[in-house]
C-alpha cells in the first residue's frame, strides 16, 4: 500500500514537473500560444495514459495535476487567457483520445478487411449464379420449345429480381452514412484531417454506389442529391484547407445524406 502511494506521488510530481518545464521553455522561446499549450498538454496526457489505467481515479488525479500546472503558468498572463484555457482542455481531450483512436483505427482496418472479403464473396456468388443460369439456358436449348420458353422465363425473372438490388443499394446507403459518422467523430475528437478525408472519401464511394444503383428519381430527389454532392465538396475543401468550420460542414452533410436516402426510400 505504501509503495503504491509513493509511486502515485512520484507520478504526480513528474507530470507536474514535465508540464511546467515544457511551458517555461515555450514561454522563454516566445511560443506560449494556444496551439503550443494544446500540444504540450496532449503529449503529457497521452504519455500518462500509457502508464495508468484509463478512467481510473489515478488517471483523473493526474489529469487534474496537468490542468493545475497549466493554470498556474497562465496566471502571469493576466485576464486574456480564454483561448489558452480552451486549448489546454482540448489538449486533455486529445491526449485521452489518442489511445482510443489508435484502437478504433485498428478495429476499422479489420472491418474494412472484412468488408472487402464480403464484397468479394458477394461478387463470387453473383458470378456463380450467373454462370449457373447460363448453363441451364444452354442445356434447355435441346429441349422442346415449351420447356425452353419456361426455362427462359424463369431465368429472366430471377435475373431481374429487385430484392438483391434493393439489398445492395441499402447496404451502400448505410455504409455511406457510417463513413460520414466516422468523419464527424474524427472531427469532434481530434484534429487529424487525414482521418476525416479518408472517411469522406469512403462516404463518396458508397454514396455513388447507392446513387447509381437505382433509377432516376423525382425533382425533389434530384435536388437533395445535388445538395449532398455540394456539401461533400464543401466539406472536402474545408478539410483540405484544415478549416475549423469542417465540423459544422460534416454535421450538415450527415443530415443532408440521411434526408436524401430517406426521400429515396419513400418513393
Amino acid at each position: 500500500m505504501t509503495n503504491s502511494i509513493e509511486k502515485k506521488e512520484v507520478q504526480q510530481k513528474d507530470i507536474k514537473t514535465q508540464i511546467r518545464t515544457d511551458l517555461d521553455k515555450a514561454k522563454q522561446e516566445g511560443q506560449l500560444r494556444a496551439d503550443r499549450i494544446r500540444e504540450i498538454v496532449r503529449n503529457a496526457v497521452s504519455e500518462m495514459r500509457q502508464e495508468v489505467k484509463a478512467g481510473s481515479g489515478e488517471a483523473r488525479s493526474l489529469i487534474k495535476d496537468v490542468i493545475s500546472a497549466v493554470f498556474e503558468s497562465l496566471q502571469s498572463k493576466g485576464q486574456e487567457v480564454k483561448e489558452e484555457v480552451t486549448a489546454s482542455i482540448e489538449g486533455v481531450v486529445d491526449g485521452i483520445s489518442d489511445a482510443r483512436r489508435a484502437a478504433i483505427a485498428k478495429t476499422e482496418a479489420e472491418i474494412q478487411k472484412l468488408q472487402a472479403q464480403v464484397s468479394q464473396e458477394e461478387t463470387d456468388l453473383h458470378n456463380d449464379v450467373e454462370q449457373t443460369l447460363q448453363e441451364i439456358e444452354t442445356t434447355s436449348k435441346s429441349s422442346p420449345n415449351a420447356l425452353q420458353d419456361a426455362v427462359n422465363s424463369a431465368v429472366n425473372s430471377l435475373k431481374n429480381s429487385e430484392e438483391g438490388e434493393m439489398l445492395q443499394k441499402r447496404y451502400a446507403q448505410l455504409q455511406a452514412q457510417l463513413a460520414i459518422v466516422k468523419a464527424n467523430l474524427a472531427a469532434r475528437y481530434g484534429d487529424r484531417f487525414e482521418d476525416m478525408q479518408k472517411h469522406l472519401d469512403d462516404a463518396q464511394v458508397w454514396y455513388e454506389n447507392a446513387r447509381d444503383s437505382q433509377p432516376e428519381g423525382t425533382t425533389i430527389v434530384q435536388q437533395k442529391q445535388s445538395d449532398v454532392e455540394q456539401k461533400m465538396g464543401e466539406a472536402g475543401s474545408a478539410i483540405a484547407r484544415r478549416e475549423k468550420q469542417v465540423k459544422h460542414l460534416l454535421r450538415e452533410l450527415l443530415h443532408s445524406v440521411t434526408n436524401a436516402f430517406e426521400e429515396r426510400r419513400s418513393k
